[in-house]
């Protein structure tokens, strides 16, 4: 495939025909990155092994697929997956704007239809006449500079023992959980109640499923005795806290569901007045509204099991499984010391790595480094300076977080107002100088961020 259209933010008609961008891998990351590139002027060449091979997780040809949730967080810039989406949205995003026009009702989150969203992005990444498309599966880093590396937390064993040589360190690696989807028409909606914690979006996005103490109770002894699947002949299981399954956090002891994934919080069942003992969420995962999935539900239990105890959960006693939860190993690289705050390699600094690899998590997360090394790959070819975002920003802040973290254990980043510079004082203060609550506190970090961000995109330009 091969882009025939120009895209939006055309071509200066300074750049010359043989300025060239290689990006490897057409998920969020690699998609957000060549159309960065290509807004800029610059000839983008991505490859993508799909539709020859697909990873144990997709299922899709489409660019930009969703394999996990179809929920790209909170969206209140309240929030800090909600503030990094806005700043994205300044810098002209493509992936956001994309999942902004397939939205879904999913109270205060960002969900899409995830279908519809990749093939969105796919058409607008296949319709760039800066963009040459390319099937083939990588192996090796390409010698063609600058290159992009967007493989994902999947990235193939070959290309994955590549940068191992390349770099002069081993990947770390976790593993990582799906949840499954089931579809609507099979849920017994006589035993749900819709609604959304505190009445959030349109007040009923979520299909909730309320349990007794009794059924809780029944639900977690049989999670915790199910069978899970094989593991695959890998070294050692790592769990990233983010994606934990949740067969692991119901072992962890007998009340930990109630203040995790299945917490009643915010949640009034109209049956009884009451909130629920405890609460199983079903979220919309298409535009027509016929497949949910279970929230918090990433999970590695056998698929015989997963309809046996999932089964257990009040109106899903006949649900139709439209997917089972699956488990993946991902793969990340010790970032800290290998990359800088612009997603350039120290040994290599026309080499860029972007997305899951890098250490950032999460799919928002993934397009913000996505952004980053399109944006700083195509300016070093162009020949202007070099970039660096404002800290006090959330997308500076993640790739600062990743470039230079200075703990023992390097672990996968979310988007959190924790790792936004500090102001000069300790503590903002409100204009009758007391200190602010969290709500302001994040309220003020958001404003901040979102002045800095402008400010930033309006020198860019």
């Amino acid at each position: 495939m091969s882009g025939t259209a120009t895209a939006v933010g055309q071509a200066p008609e300074h750049t010359a025909a043989d300025t060239r961008l290689m990006v490897v891998g057409a998920g969020l990351a690699g998609c957000e990155a060549a159309w960065q590139a290509a807004r800029l002027g610059v000839r983008v060449r991505l490859i993508d092994m799909k539709p020859k091979r697909l990873t144990a997780a997709h299922h899709s040809d489409d660019f930009a697929e969703l394999v996990c949730s179809n929920s790209l967080g909170a969206a209140s810039t309240e929030n800090a997956k909600g503030l990094l989406k806005q700043e994205l949205r300044e810098l002209g995003s493509l992936v956001v704007r994309c999942a902004d026009e397939n939205r879904v009702p999913a109270g205060g989150a960002l969900a899409v239809d995830r279908l519809r969203f990749s093939e969105a992005v796919t058409r607008a990444i296949c319709a760039d006449g800066n963009i040459e498309i390319e099937c083939a599966e990588v192996g090796e880093i390409p010698a063609a500079r600058p290159c992009v590396i967007a493989t994902g937390p999947l990235t193939t064993d070959g290309l994955s023992a590549n940068i191992r040589e390349r770099l002069g360190s081993g990947s770390l690696y976790f593993f990582d959980a799906a949840a499954p989807i089931v579809a609507l028409r099979s849920v017994d909606e006589s035993r749900t109640f819709r609604a959304s914690r505190y009445d959030k979006g349109g007040g009923d996005d979520y299909v909730n499923c309320p349990m007794t103490r009794e059924e809780y109770q029944i639900f977690t002894d049989a999670l915790v005795a199910a069978e899970t699947a094989e593991q695959k002949d890998f070294e050692e299981t790592k769990l990233f806290s983010g994606c934990m399954p949740v067969e692991s956090i119901a072992k962890r002891g007998p009340d930990t569901l109630r203040f995790g994934p299945l917490k009643p919080k915010g949640l009034i069942d109209p049956v009884t007045g009451r909130e629920p003992y405890a609460v199983v969420q079903l979220r919309q995962d298409d535009a027509e509204g016929r497949l949910y999935n279970l929230v918090g539900f990433q999970t590695r239990l056998r698929f015989g099991e997963q309809k046996r105890v999932f089964g257990l959960i009040p109106g899903l006693a006949n649900a139709e499984f439209v997917r089972y939860g699956v488990m993946h190993r991902n793969t990340f690289l010790d970032s800290p010391r290998l990359l800088k705050a612009d997603y350039a390699a120290r040994r290599e600094p026309k080499l860029f790595f972007a997305g899951q690899i890098t250490g950032v998590e999460g799919y928002v997360e993934s397009v913000s480094s996505g952004l980053v090394a399109g944006i700083s790959a195509a300016r070093g070819l162009l020949g202007l300076p070099a970039v660096q975002l404002p800290p006090e920003t959330m997308t500076g802040a993640l790739a600062k977080y990743v470039s230079s973290y200075a703990g023992a254990d390097f672990q996968p980043m979310n988007a959190n107002f924790g790792i936004l510079a500090q102001p000069e004082q300790t503590e903002p203060l409100c204009a009758t100088r007391r200190r602010l609550s969290k709500r302001e506190r994040n309220r003020f970090y958001a404003e901040r961020a979102i002045e800095a961000i402008r400010a930033f995109a309006a020198r860019l330009e």
